[in-house]
């Protein structure tokens, strides 16, 4: 895993197109690590060398991770798509910088005290029911815990260093216990059980916040949030745009799939570039002209709305913002 690597979760904004769905962190790849497959043993498929500081086993079908003590200037590991149950015999592997175990079998977060170089660590789409045992890991930038069965946001006070957090389709009902994450830039939440956005009022360096598929009915509490580019919030039960006031930087609204009747409460959002309000219930023509303040504004997607049916519809769009660029994925001409 690399920086550079695609992962959905930071990928929602540059998409070209608007997602259908809510992003989460590679969720659209199949997984290919049935039960009932032989594991293999990780000594039969690694070649050992001591000067080494990659790895790459992934879709190996490896059972079991073991036989790695000569690697000791080892710094990136990577184990994507096997069989491992458990994470082990990691200890002397001090100078590990990236640890990637996505989609495997892990029930637990262990074994991991002595990898303090670790930087960025991903343990998705495993059986993971609680965060813990990450204290050591000081040094840690990004985690990624997408899609486990992670109930509570808690035991992170000591990854202050943090910039992403992923820990979206869990099964996570309240947004807290993350006041000690004050560099925190990405943080997303996308498919759970979230009723409401509150205690974020520390997180002042966020840039990008992913709640899509939750059960939030209220945009409210962000008014700290003033570094804001990208916010993501389709597929709730929202019924009003209000309480942005202070996001002056959004650049990205995502608000497709929820409640919403008029478009108001953004003329203010003067870096506004991508509008995504698909299916809701805009009807009222007069409330669409106020996007005419949004002079940044380049993409609108309005369709699934009552005044999408209007034959004229993408005419009237055009005339009320002359330089939209992209109406519902389809290019202005």
């Amino acid at each position: 895993m690399s920086d550079s690597n695609d992962r959905s979760a930071a990928s929602v904004a540059a998409n070209e197109e608007r997602p259908d769905t809510p992003e989460q962190s590679d969720a659209g790849e199949e997984k290919n690590h049935p039960d009932e497959q032989e594991p293999v043993k990780m000594e039969d498929v690694i070649t050992i060398d001591p000067e080494t500081t990659d790895v790459d086993l992934n879709h190996g079908r490896i059972g079991k991770i073991e036989n790695l003590e000569p690697l000791v200037k080892l710094e990136r590991l990577y184990l994507r798509w096997n069989l491992i149950k458990k994470i082990e015999n990691l200890d002397h592997l001090t100078n590990l910088q990236e640890l990637e175990l996505y989609d495997n079998q892990i029930t637990e977060l262990e074994n991991l005290e002595n990898l303090t170089s670790l930087e960025i660590l991903d343990v998705s789409f495993n059986r993971l029911h609680k965060i813990k045992n990450l204290d050591q890991l000081v040094q840690l930038r990004k985690l990624y815990l997408c899609a486990n069965k992670i109930t509570n946001i808690e035991n992170l006070d000591s990854l202050t260093n943090l910039t992403m957090l992923e820990l979206g389709d869990n099964r996570i009902r309240k947004i807290q216990n993350l006041d000690a994450l004050v560099n925190l830039t990405h943080l997303y939440l996308g498919k759970n059980k979230i009723c409401k956005i509150e205690n974020l009022e520390k997180l002042v360096k966020l840039e990008c916040l992913s709640l899509q598929s939750n059960r939030i009915v209220k945009l409210e509490n962000l008014e700290n949030l003033r570094n804001l580019t990208e916010l993501y919030v389709s597929e709730n039960g929202i019924e009003k745009l209000e309480n942005l006031e202070n996001n002056l930087l959004i650049e990205t609204l995502d608000v497709a799939k929820n409640r919403i009747k008029l478009i108001e409460n953004v003329g203010h959002l003067d870096n506004l570039e991508e509008f995504w309000l698909n299916d809701n219930g805009v009807s009222d023509w007069n409330c669409v002209n106020v996007l005419a303040e949004n002079k940044k504004l380049a993409t609108v997607y309005l369709e699934r709305n009552p005044i999408a049916s209007d034959a004229t519809y993408r005419n009237k769009l055009k005339l009320a913002v002359p330089w939209l660029k992209k109406i519902d994925a389809t290019l202005c001409r």
